[in-house]
């Protein structure tokens, strides 16, 4: 999840899983502090009612040693709390002897506030309770696709899921730095990684509604906007200047006319949400986690791969307005990009070992002008959205001078690509 950008309507310029199931625009509400690069780390103690309800859980789901823990041994810290999810380290005691494969750390996580209905606020009666149904139907898809990947060992294992909330595992790791994108050893195995994802069958609609659906969406938003400080004024101005509806009716041409498999695809495959698991080193084959899964859907390959490589360029961990850095030397060279596509391919077709070394090198020639046409879906994408937050979010943050950067690389782009 893009884990900078945080406020009351979602932490990710990403839907969440309503587009699963219906067109509507869903949101998933943000954890308040998603943005440390740092590893998880306990901070307080929570009130006595989440303390019991906590030691409840892990002795009701938890197995081995958590069955004879007493409620005075039951260790149970914050990691963050936040206005939707909230997190906790819940341990067994240091003298407590293990009694069989019980972990001996679990995190839980609690659902708050979970729906926001894109940008409307609703406040008619009945407009709170369809936000609530849908909401909660987002909510148990996100837990339907997080039990699924954790039973396919794709993700953190699921430890127990109850209305309020679920017990996962604590994986100790740290969130990569956008420099280390580039890591060759890394790129690789994000390939392989999302090669896997790509390849599940998931539950889910399997129409690829996401994409181009929430770009109508925003953009439709957008144009109904309206800012009363003078420096936002003229920065909105010149962003409307591009006649917006024109440039995607445009790109959704170039796009029809790409083919790009269906897929199920993260949406959101960036140094935020992939770990590097504690212990690890680079040269280790096995050393990541992709992570942040309530807004994958079923959408378009080209897409998820594209804005992969168009994260190389964003570095969210700055401490100065605009609270980003951009630098667009920093997307991949095509030698980059063929490297991550042949891992990529070696993991998702396994007829692509048995091709002649021409045939090879057609396949990747293909899959790298799909990503790159794909990748001008990004920067619109999360242009729109950021245009959109920046007249909704109370976070410090440069959305609309991050709006810019996304629709400067757009056009950078779209003179290589749209062709």
């Amino acid at each position: 999840m893009k884990t900078k950008f945080i406020n009351g309507v979602s932490s990710s310029p990403s839907l969440s899983l309503g587009l699963l199931v219906t067109q509507n625009a869903l949101q998933v509400q943000p954890d308040a502090q998603r943005d440390s690069k740092e590893p998880l780390r306990a901070e307080q103690s929570p009130d006595p009612d989440t303390r019991r309800r906590a030691f409840r859980w892990c002795r009701e789901f938890l197995h081995g040693a958590w069955k004879s823990v007493t409620e005075e041994e039951f260790s149970i810290s914050i990691i963050r709390g936040g206005l939707s999810n909230k997190l906790f380290l819940c341990s067994l005691p240091d003298g407590r002897a293990s009694v069989g494969d019980e972990p001996r750390n679990v995190l839980l996580r609690l659902y708050g506030a979970i729906l926001q209905m894109s940008c409307n606020k609703g406040d008619s009666r009945q407009s709170n309770k369809e936000n609530h149904f849908q909401g909660t139907e987002a909510m148990v898809l996100e837990s339907v696709m997080f039990a699924i990947l954790a039973e396919r060992e794709l993700g953190p294992k699921l430890y127990g899921i109850f209305p309020q909330g679920r017990l996962e595992q604590y994986v100790p790791s740290r969130k990569l730095d956008t420099v280390e994108l580039s890591d060759c050893s890394i790129s690789a195995e994000v390939a392989e990684k999302m090669a896997k994802f790509h390849g599940m069958r998931m539950p889910f609609n399997k129409e690829p509604q996401w994409l181009f659906g929430t770009m109508d969406k925003y953009l439709n938003q957008v144009m109904k906007l309206n800012f009363t400080r003078e420096s936002q004024l003229r920065r909105f101005n010149r962003l409307l200047s591009y006649d917006l509806q024109q440039e995607m009716d445009t790109l959704k041409s170039l796009l029809e006319s790409t083919r790009s498999p269906v897929v199920f695809c993260h949406n959101d495959c960036q140094e935020g949400n992939i770990l590097l698991l504690k212990g690890r080193q680079t040269s280790d084959k096995q050393k990541l986690m992709l992570i942040d899964f309530e807004y994958s859907s079923y959408n378009y390959r080209g897409f998820d791969i594209g804005n992969h490589f168009c994260e190389w360029m964003y570095d969210y961990n700055c401490d100065e307005f605009p609270f980003f850095k951009v630098d667009a030397q920093n997307y991949p060279s095509k030698a980059q990009q063929l490297h991550f596509i042949e891992n990529y391919l070696r993991e998702s077709d396994p007829g692509f070992y048995n091709l002649s070394p021409d045939d090879q090198v057609k396949v990747k020639e293909e899959l790298y002008v799909e990503v790159n046409r794909f990748s001008l879906a990004s920067h619109f994408f999360w242009g729109l959205w950021s245009i959109i937050q920046a007249r909704l979010s109370t976070i410090k943050f440069g959305y609309l001078e991050y709006a810019q950067a996304r629709f400067d690389a757009y056009f950078q782009q779209k003179k290589i690509w749209a062709v």
